[in-house]
């Protein structure tokens, strides 16, 4: 007797309950599909699939706390194989190669049909690089322009990237202070303003996203 073949799990990484509940339905309604786990932060994700990785997770980008982006990149500093769906509102080149760079294999915009998302779901556990064709055509472009992406943390001031540099290295904020004759308060703005241009939320997540090549 044949026996039939193992579904594929899917871990679900989206902070929007409607959203997550219709896409968990869509899976679970399919035969080939099956919903493993469904995680409102990236901070839940991380702990749960790196304990029990999914064949695919698809993952959005907006997240309370850790971004989409820099979950996928600790998921993959952990030796998760799972092969990760973008599934975002997201159409800046920036947030396609942050993502690409990251680990993702697929992306898609938000809102996507029933069909488009199965299909993705399927491509990606097959080895395919599932995007949408907006998307792919803006990745074509980028490389046809031979034009390198410009790094993150090029626009902040000297300054500011004297600081961050500083972060790096593991200085608290007295410390810089200290070092750069200043108060602390005028660290913790310059901070502020290095999380606010690179759209990150944390020590960790700007300095990876700055050593970002």
């Amino acid at each position: 007797m044949k026996t039939a073949p193992q579904p594929i799990t899917v871990a679900l990484v989206e902070d929007d309950d409607r959203i997550r509940r219709t896409v968990a339905m869509i899976l679970n309604g399919t035969d080939d599909c099956h919903c493993a786990g469904q995680y409102a932060t990236g901070e839940e994700a991380v702990a749960a699939i790196t304990a029990c990785p999914p064949s695919v997770i698809i993952m959005d980008i907006n997240l309370p706390g850790i971004s989409g982006v820099e979950c996928v990149r600790q998921l993959v500093e952990r030796g998760v194989k799972s092969q990760v769906l973008m599934l975002t509102v997201h159409r800046d080149v920036e947030a396609i190669f942050d993502a690409l760079a990251a680990g993702a294999v697929g992306y898609l915009v938000k809102p996507v049909t029933e069909e488009q998302l199965l299909a993705a779901v399927r491509d990606v556990h097959d080895g395919g690089a599932p995007m949408s064709s907006s998307i792919a055509r803006k990745v074509v472009q980028a490389f046809q322009r031979g034009t390198p992406t410009p790094r993150p943390d090029d626009n902040l001031s000297p300054r500011e990237s004297e600081i961050l540099d500083l972060l790096a290295q593991g200085y608290l904020y007295k410390d810089i202070a200290d070092k750069l004759g200043t108060s602390y308060s005028t660290v913790r703005t310059h901070v502020e303003h290095i999380y606010a241009k690179l759209h990150v939320h944390s020590r960790s997540q700007a300095v990876a996203k700055s050593r970002k090549p």
